[in-house]
């Protein structure tokens, strides 16, 4: 079941929809990481003094330049962790363009369902980015105390995160928010093993960049079927 949906959600890719999803997710996400690095930039900047005076040493004027090019290095690190997480949540806030376009496709005799309102759709956004980010820079730890066992963390970690999410979103659409999260809790350990599929290819540069589409559309396959086996 999770592969048939995973495969009818990769046959889909080439909708405009999906396009249209994926250079919104990946523009706004990096519209928000050089915020975030000129944020953090302008912070340290305004910190730390032109001038600091050093035992034995005297006035040194450059350790501002060395903590500014450290913050941006650091911003850069961790960029390459956080780019796909953070596609992930903002593509969510989208999800309703993906799951139409699927619905449309695979599901017409369907009920058309209210959009869910932007106000909503944002709060969850901010709601799940501030878990994986925060999640995944925690991970950062575990990655180096368990090395060998890095990448089993990693997929296990954002299968859980982005299978919890993408199919809340999917179910909620047609069942409201009670009711998709009783289905989540009653199949958990599939939602989980479809979280896990799609986290693998995340650790695939620019393929990555797809899964939070690919993503959107399988658990909104994954959804009707759970629902209609249940």
């Amino acid at each position: 079941m999770i592969l048939s949906a995973f495969f009818a959600a990769l046959g889909q890719l080439g909708d405009a929809r999906f396009r249209r999803v994926l250079f919104l997710g990946i523009g706004l996400t990096l519209a928000l990481l050089v915020a975030a690095t000129a944020g953090l930039l302008t912070l340290v900047q305004a910190l730390v003094t032109d001038e600091v005076g050093l035992p034995l040493i005297g006035p040194v004027t450059w350790i501002d330049d060395v903590l500014s090019l450290s913050s941006v290095v650091l911003m850069l690190i961790l960029s390459v962790f956080l780019m796909v997480p953070v596609a992930s949540a903002i593509t969510s806030m989208f999800l309703d363009t993906v799951a139409d376009a699927v619905e449309d496709m695979h599901y017409p005799s369907l009920p058309d369902v209210e959009p869910i309102p932007f106000g909503d759709a944002l709060r969850d956004t901010v709601n799940f980015l501030g878990v994986l980010v925060a999640a995944n820079t925690l991970a950062l730890i575990l990655y180096v105390i368990f090395l060998p066992a890095a990448p089993f963390i990693f997929w296990a970690l954002n299968g859980f995160l982005l299978g919890r999410e993408y199919f809340t979103l999917a179910a909620m659409r047609r069942v409201g928010r009670v009711r998709a999260k009783a289905l989540r809790k009653r199949h958990a350990g599939t939602i989980w093993l479809a979280g896990a599929l799609m986290a693998v290819p995340l650790s695939v540069p620019l393929v990555n960049l797809l899964i939070p589409i690919l993503g959107a559309a399988t658990f909104t396959h994954l959804y009707h079927r759970l629902e209609g086996r249940s």
